[in-house]
């Protein structure tokens, strides 16, 4: 994928203030210390990202944007992958206990999430990146040396003043297992560690993740006698009240496999116009100048969508790249026109993962039967109809005899039939055998 360029060692400076006014910034500790801290000298700073499935979804998205602007800055960012707090469970945010995941599982997330996250940074030159995996000196810490070396230095009292953990103790009936309310002592360890082995001086996350990494500033004053900092970003939420990255299919997916590039593209140019101007500062690498005559032209002339089309572009170009993007804008295009000839098999295959209403066929299927089995008729009668009054269309061609039968050599690529009630009414039948 295409990356902002990282500048010279000589152009090290701190994003925060630029961060601070694009509202990509939620807390800091000491924020003018910060800046200072972060200005004119290369500093190393890290985020992590627990393995809880097998891809990354969009919002993760924040956090690793958030890493490549202090990268562009100049900075070196450590991208750091929780082996070892992914089997233990970080309760913020949760109202119940997490179930465990076994470790097999846990470390081949990690290895899918390591490999997702790669192409997102540089590892060449002054601020080349590095990646972490915590399982690497969590896993190895004997009980003993975890207790008097690590949970000597956090207080009970303290810890369960934290959000994450007082909001669990608060719930009638719920309360936190030993398990998770450790989890900040982890995170802690790894703030440690790192500042140790390569200097990191600075963890940003999540507003959510603010009483956890704060346990980490603390933990570094305390065992090295160093100021370390916290700077987190706002959750991203929707003008409306409803969830971001939350769909009727599930959760917006990095991996293409999950959610293929054309639901991707989608997803984000139906975005809403309140929310607009909003995404193309957390999600896009777009100059300030871009976005305000973006959020002009969506004041002027919202029916174009223009914003929402550059904002879909930037943000599938940077996850699935060029190629995914042209991708894109084939099907939409084909699909908007009725000329279903251009698209490719890959463009099908898109489709029939998560792009339209799909289902499977076996073998030879007739028109009527299948147009009621799609849902685009209540019965053969009304589906015959429909067929008569030119109504229905195959592979973008009209459908004339209603006793015609579906069949591979009519298909596309010998599988595909796009079956097109009206104008807006999509089913794609995908043939097996």
């Amino acid at each position: 994928m295409p990356l902002a360029a990282t500048p010279s060692s000589r152009a090290v400076h701190s994003p925060i203030a630029a961060m601070r006014a694009q509202g990509l910034l939620a807390q800091c500790t000491d924020e003018a210390a910060l800046i200072e801290h972060l200005q004119g000298e290369r500093r190393t700073l890290y985020c992590g990202f627990d393995p809880t499935a097998d891809s990354l979804h969009i919002g993760n998205l924040v956090p690793l944007l958030a890493l490549r602007r202090f990268q562009m800055a100049g900075h070196r960012p450590v991208v750091l992958v929780g082996g070892a707090t992914g089997m233990i469970g970080d309760p913020s945010g949760r109202s119940d206990e997490r179930n465990l995941t076994d470790t097999d599982t846990v470390l081949a997330w990690t290895a899918r999430l390591r490999a997702q996250m790669e192409p997102f940074f540089d590892f060449d030159g002054p601020a080349a990146a590095i990646m972490a995996n915590n399982h690497d000196w969590a896993a190895s810490m004997d009980l003993v040396s975890y207790l008097r070396d690590i949970g000597k230095h956090f207080s009970v009292n303290a810890m369960i003043q934290r959000e994450s953990v007082k909001n669990r103790l608060d719930r009638d009936g719920e309360g936190i297992s030993y398990t998770e309310f450790s989890y900040m002592v982890l995170q802690a360890m790894d703030y440690l560690h790192l500042a140790r082995e390569h200097g990191c001086s600075l963890q940003i996350g999540g507003s959510d993740q603010w009483g956890n990494i704060v346990s980490g500033v603390d933990l570094i004053r305390r065992v090295l006698g160093r100021t370390a900092f916290a700077a987190t970003f706002p959750l991203v939420t929707k003008a409306d009240g409803t969830k971001f990255g939350k769909t009727a299919g599930g959760a917006i997916w990095l991996d293409a496999k999950k959610t293929s590039p054309y639901s991707f593209y989608q997803f984000w140019v139906n975005t809403a116009d309140a929310d607009v101007p909003a995404f193309l500062r957390t999600f896009t690498f777009l100059s300030s100048e871009a976005i305000a005559g973006l959020e002009r032209e969506l004041t002027e002339q919202p029916q174009r969508r223009e914003a929402q089309k550059t904002l879909a572009s930037e943000v599938t170009r940077l996850v699935h790249g060029e190629d995914a993007l042209a991708g894109t804008r084939r099907i939409t295009d084909a699909l908007f026109a009725g000329e279903l000839n251009a698209l490719t098999e890959a463009d099908l295959g898109q489709l029939a993962l998560d792009g339209m209403e799909s289902s499977r066929i076996m073998g030879p299927t007739g028109l009527l039967s299948a147009m009621v089995s799609a849902g685009l008729a209540p019965s053969n009668g009304a589906a015959r109809k429909l067929v008569a009054s030119g109504g229905v269309s195959i592979n973008g061609e009209k459908a004339q005899d209603p006793a015609m039968t579906l069949a591979a050599d009519q298909a596309l690529y010998g599988r595909y039939h796009i079956l097109r009630r009206g104008k807006k009414a999509y089913h794609l039948l995908v043939g097996e055998g």
